[in-house]
Parts: C-alpha cells; structure tokens; sequence
C-alpha cells in the first residue's frame, strides 16, 4: 500500500510550513533561545483549529534543530502517573536520539517533549492531568511544546497554562496557498490536475490543508485525471452532507423559503429545542421592524408553549406544530425587504459548552459531600454548597478532612475554594492529606546473632554488696512510702467525618 500523501508531504523544516510565517518566525527564535541555557518560557504553546499544521511544525522544528522527540497524542494514557512517568521524566533525565546515540543532559543533549491535545483532558478520566502538565511546565529543562485547539478550555483550569507558556497563534492558510501545495504533489506524484480542480478543492478545505491533500489523493486514486468536475461534483457531495443552523438561519430570514428550511432541518437534524435556541439569537439581529419583531417572538413564544407540553406529556406529536410555527409562522411574518446579516452562534449554546467540564465537576463535588452527609446531591448544590465553600476557605483541617474522607480530587478541591487546580492552597492540602511516605529506618551496622536482640546493658555493680536481708528491710519503707501512679488519662477522640460524635 503506498504511503499517505498527509505523511508523505509532511513539512521537514520550518520553511515548509504553509500559511504562518509569523508562528515559525517565533518557534524557531524560541528554540534558539535554548542554545543559551534554559529560557523563561520553557514551553511553548500551539494554538489553532484542527488540520492547519500545529503538530507537522512541531515535529519540524525538531527535525530542523536535531532533536528527537518525545510524544504524548490523544490515543495514550494521560493521567497524572502517565504524565509524570513519560514527560516529566524525559524533560529532566538523560535519553537516547532517533539514531541510537546517547544524549547526556549535562552536557548539553537536548530532546524535544511534544504533548498534543492537551486541551482535551476530560475531568472524568484524566484526574491530576493537569496539576503534572503545570508541574512540566515549571519545571522541564528541555524543548516541550503544547499543541491545543481550544485555548480557552485549558488556560481557565490552571493559571500555570496561561501564564508560564510562550503561546503561538496559528492561523488557516489561505486557499491560494493551499493550491500551490496541492499543484507541487500533482508535480510529485505525476497526477495530471486541471487548475481549476485544484483551485475547487482548495476552496472546498476552508484553511484545512489535511483535508484538502486527502481530497486531492481520493480524486486521483488509480491515475485518473483531476477534472474541475469532479472536483465540483465532491464539493456539492460534501456540503449536502455538512448543512448547518447557519443554512437554516439563512433559509428563513434571507431566502424566505419554507421548504428549503425544512429540507435543512432534515439534514441537520437538530431538535425543535435546539432551533428555537438558534431563532431567540438571531431574530433581534435579523430584524430590524419593530411589528415584525413582534409577530417573531409571538410565533417563537407559541412554539415554546408546544415544547413545553412535550416535556410535560411526552408526546413528541406536538413537535410538528412548534416546527410549523417557527418555519412557516417566522417567515410569514416576514414582509420587508430582506438584507443579509451576519448568523450569530446562539450565546446560550456557547456558556453551556464551555461550562461543560464544570458542571460535569461540580455535580461530582456534590455527590461526594451528599453521600459523606446522607444528603442528596440536589440539595447540596441548591442549599448547602456556599457554606460548605466558605468553610472550605477558612479552615485548612476541614479540607484535608473532605479530601481523605470524601475522596476529593483537584479539581473538585479547586472549584470549591474558587481556585486553580494548581494553586498553592490545592497543592497544601494534598500534601497534608498525602503525605510521601517515610523512608524506613536503616539498620544498625554490626554482626547479627541467632540468639535474638541483644540483652539489655547491667546496671553497674554496688561497690559493696550488702546482705540480702538488710537490702529488703531498706527497700520496705521506700516502697510503702512511695505514693500510688495517677490512672492514665483517656486519649482523645479524634472525629473522622461529619456525623461522628
């Protein structure tokens, strides 16, 4: 099977990335910088849409400085233990290069740690991922780049991220640099391409140069000529199947079709919910006549008394109707002239994705507290969390008890003290709750017996020793004198959890 084009053409410099002279610019001042010692940004940080390049530059500049590389990917374990054993040991100890050298640290053997998607930790299945990324980060004394698609998601969840990292903005290459790759493969690979083809599926990618060579490989499959045709024709195939809210938005207030919007709705699929969150943004921004904002937001409010009784009943029936009133009721209310705004992506829909992780953590933070206090975790986030929080602050013996007893983790500590998860109040009370274990004691130097532990030192002899009655008659009254020992005094209960009195 021959190689894949996205493997085969994969820039091996810097100088053959597409589209971001300014990013490369700054990645290989960066690795520069190493040449003199550790920098004060020890990592950088990649950050773009998927398929623009991030991970092919990475791993150019490695091959362009002469470092190997170490690499973490979204398919590997990536908990904490995974973390601290792969990068964190590999950015402070001695390796081997991708020719079977050695490579001492201390004298200068560099190698390149690459962890990519790192912004796709999960707060279910990645616990501590992100206090060992922050200790990398802080700590690493070689080249470590990050490569994230969604900077936002990471940066709030640890400070270390936002602050500590040489952060690099990649941006999508434009189609006419997209061509000029796909015309010098069809010049490698002796495919015969018509310009106007390869100026199509350019196009068609939108900045994604990984999709546009894997286009470009599939029309060429078996020698066939490119044709504009073909191209056209696999463009026109891939939008029937990728129509959006964005074509339904369109359809109702700029085209004013009800069929063609009902034909969106069926490609999408998105439920009646999902269209009249997209309709309650855009109508004000669509709309500018005050009556005919009215009968909108009539026809919407109509549409969500429907929905309403769907909840209620379960009778999804009533389905047809929202979708009537929100289609046909929307655009017949529609009677001036239409003008082409831009379709806003509804704001509701956005707080709820980027809140995701937080929620899914807070729902985890009450169900640990719910079952420590027999209470339901319902009731612990609507009555009882902002105390539980403010008792949390002000006292450290409370946190270290919620984290051995309820079984806390950093992130659920973090978001109940309204900190980063790598935050030094987080970090404290782990350390009390975990503390390392103690080395064992060695053992003493010296030749060992069968005959068990050695005896007991003599006391030293009397220098005269004296008849055995006169010794018991002097010790009588000592002993008689000698007042009773006070009864020891109870230990101290030490209370464990919230009930335990």
């Amino acid at each position: 099977m021959s190689e894949d084009w996205n493997e085969k053409y994969r820039p091996r410099t810097l100088d053959d990335v597409v589209g971001n002279p300014t990013a490369v610019q700054t990645m290989r001042a960066w690795a520069k910088s190493w040449e003199h010692g550790v920098p004060e940004k020890r990592v950088l940080l990649l950050k773009g849409a998927p398929g623009i390049g991030k991970t092919s530059s990475a791993w150019a500049l490695a091959r362009e400085m002469g470092w190997p590389v170490v690499e973490m990917n979204a398919s590997d374990q990536r908990k904490a233990e995974d973390i601290r054993n792969i990068a964190l040991r590999a950015s402070h100890f001695d390796t081997f290069s991708d020719d079977g050298s050695f490579s001492a640290v201390r004298k200068g053997g560099m190698k390149m740690i690459i962890l990519d998607e790192a912004d796709s930790f999960s707060p279910s299945g990645d616990r501590g991922a992100l206090p060992a990324i922050s200790e990398l980060i802080k700590t690493t004394e070689q080249p470590t780049v990050m490569i994230v698609n969604d900077f936002y998601n990471i940066s709030r969840r640890s400070s270390a991220v936002k602050d500590c990292t040489l952060q690099v903005d990649f941006k999508k290459p434009r189609a006419a640099a997209v061509e000029r790759v796909l015309a010098h493969i069809c010049e490698s690979e002796g495919v015969d391409a018509e310009p106007a083809a390869l100026a199509a599926i350019a196009d068609n990618a939108d900045g994604d140069l990984r999709a546009a060579v894997r286009d470009l490989e599939s029309l060429a499959y078996g020698g066939v000529r490119v044709t504009a045709e073909a191209a056209h024709a696999l463009s026109m195939r891939q939008a029937a199947g990728t129509k959006s809210m964005f074509d339904f938005i369109g359809a109702v207030f700029t085209k004013r079709d009800p069929a063609l919007a009902y034909s969106v709705l069926r490609d999408v699929d998105s439920d009646p919910g999902t269209v009249s969150v997209w309709l309650d943004e855009n109508i004000p921004y669509q709309v500018s006549d005050t009556g005919e904002l009215v009968r909108c937001y009539e026809r919407l409010s109509r549409a969500d008394i429907y929905l309403g009784r769907v909840n209620r009943r379960m009778y999804y029936g009533f389905w047809g109707y929202a979708n009537n009133l929100m289609v046909d009721g929307i655009i017949e209310s529609l009677h001036s002239k239409p003008k082409w705004t831009r379709i806003n992506w509804p704001s509701y829909l956005t707080k709820m994705s980027r809140t995701k992780s937080v929620r899914a953590v807070r729902n985890s933070l009450a169900s640990k507290i719910g079952r420590m206090t027999h209470t339901s975790a319902a009731r612990i986030l609507a009555d009882s969390l902002p105390s539980y929080r403010a008792m949390a602050k002000n006292d450290q013996g409370f946190r270290v008890m919620l984290v051995k007893e309820g079984g806390l983790d950093e992130d659920e500590l973090a978001f109940l003290l309204g900190a980063k998860v790598d935050s030094a109040a987080v970090k404290k009370t782990f350390l009390e709750a975990f503390p390392p274990e103690e080395k064992p004691a060695k053992k003493a130097k010296g030749k060992k017996t069968e005959q068990g532990p050695a005896p007991e030192p003599a006391a030293a002899a009397p220098a005269a020793e004296a008849p055995a009655e006169e010794t018991k008659t002097a010790q009588e009254p000592a002993q008689q004198a000698a007042p009773e020992a006070p009864a020891p005094k109870p230990a101290k209960r030490v209370q464990t959890s919230l009930f335990d009195f």
